[in-house]
């Protein structure tokens, strides 16, 4: 169980890390906003900076969403299901987001290395380096995968000891403490 917490709480971590890139990315396009309107000089930078660092942090808080019970849930299903029933769902829906994940982590890791061979850029005046964008989707996505293996592994566990349940979906947390 040590692991399952250790998981737990470095996407705890990155996942509150990474909550105060939005307010960089605001200030990104505040400052594009600004230089526009306010002096006449629009920047050539602002705006692949801010699909970058949306980009990162959309696909970074996927972990932390998990681990709190924030991303979106069939309930009609689950409605007046003992914990024994919800756990064996659970683990339907962690086996499911394992191949998501999976298969992503490992399309994201041959993205980021085509990209570092062929020294990929985008299209923007700056050309700037794809990878490194690559790189943060394999990292998140694998974040994403650890989580899943540890709320598997809980969800199992409820359905062997059904007195375990925790539903994430309604209080909103997982079983590491804010």
């Amino acid at each position: 169980m040590k692991i399952l917490l250790l998981i737990e709480k470095i996407n705890l971590l990155v996942g509150r890390t990474v909550s105060f890139v939005v307010w960089f990315g605001a200030g990104v396009l505040v400052w594009e906003v600004v230089s526009r309107y306010g002096f006449g000089s629009p920047t050539v930078w602002a705006h692949g900076y801010t699909q970058r660092i949306f980009a990162s942090y959309f696909i970074l808080i996927g972990a932390y969403t998990l681990l709190r019970g924030g991303h979106v849930r069939v309930d009609i299903l689950m409605i007046g299901r003992g914990p024994r029933t919800l756990g064996v769902f659970d683990s339907l829906n962690y086996v499911f987001l394992l191949i998501w994940t999976s298969a992503l982590t490992y399309s994201g890791w041959e993205f980021y290395q085509e990209a570092l061979l062929w020294q990929e850029k985008d299209d923007s005046a700056l050309a700037h380096p794809l990878w490194p964008v690559k790189l943060i989707l394999v990292i998140a996505t694998g974040l994403i995968m650890l989580q899943a293996i540890a709320g598997l592994i809980r969800s199992l566990i409820t359905v062997a000891v059904p007195s375990t349940y925790q539903n994430t979906s309604e209080v909103g947390a997982g079983s590491v403490s804010s």
